[in-house]
């Protein structure tokens, strides 16, 4: 099970929905996912950047390894999991 309450609580939600439905989620934690350190930091809040070694260490010890690292990973993952990848295709 993954432990979300490691994470600051303003982004709880969407690394949740990323994770487990494949919602993409805001600019700042879409440049983490990608592992994209620079823009990471230039989108962080207060206290995202107070925060960052806990959420780097949330997706490396909590998350799927192939939802998170780059932005290819970050696309298989969407294709793969996002809500539209869900749905049912329409009967014939």
């Amino acid at each position: 099970m993954i432990n979300y309450t490691l994470l600051p609580e303003h982004i709880r939600g969407g690394a949740q929905r990323w994770i487990e439905r494949g919602v993409d989620p805001g600019d700042f934690l879409t440049a983490v996912i990608c592992n994209n350190l620079t823009e990471s930091f230039g989108r962080a809040d207060d206290i995202n950047l107070h925060r960052m070694f806990d959420i780097v260490s949330f997706f490396y010890n909590e998350a799927p390894s192939e939802c998170w690292g780059s932005k290819e990973k970050m696309e298989v993952w969407r294709k793969k999991h996002g809500e539209k990848s869900m749905q049912h295709s329409p009967s014939k």
